[in-house]
């Protein structure tokens, strides 16, 4: 992930959101009508998640839905620096090449709520937390 762009972002249910990141491709829903595109990797955070520059938090799940486009947009468009997993319960942070973040941070009771997928290869991989543990899937699985 390292070294892609930010391509798009977008809102799921709720306060979820989709980080697609490097080349796009074009997805149908079910009847056919267009969907939000794919990247080559994508992040979701179900919820509990917020937006950091270097002084402050821009905005998170559960602020004002006001503050979030102007967060969206200025990581938009920004090459991923550095990706990790912190605490216990691994939570994941992406720092991107204008200083800013994304981090998840689950508040309430379960495991931490980030999916990231990576679909550069022919068989699609996935990384999430199931019980505190870090489980790397793929679609054979």
């Amino acid at each position: 992930m390292i070294g892609l762009a930010l391509s798009h972002i977008w809102r799921g249910y709720g306060s979820a959101i989709f980080l697609e990141f490097g080349d796009l491709r074009e997805r149908l829903k079910r009847d056919g009508s267009k969907a939000n595109p794919a990247g080559q990797m994508s992040l979701m955070i179900e919820w509990s998640w917020r937006i950091e520059d270097h002084a402050t938090i821009r905005c998170g799940s559960w602020s004002e839905e006001e503050f979030w486009p102007d967060a969206f947009a200025a990581i938009l468009g920004n090459q991923v620096l550095d990706v990790k997993t912190f605490g216990h319960l691994p939570e994941i942070e992406v720092t991107f090449s204008n200083g800013m973040r994304i981090l998840s941070f689950m508040a309430a009771e379960g495991s931490p709520a980030w999916t990231l997928f990576d679909r550069r290869n022919d068989q699609e991989r996935w990384l999430s937390v199931e019980a505190g543990i870090l489980l790397n899937h793929s679609a054979g699985d």
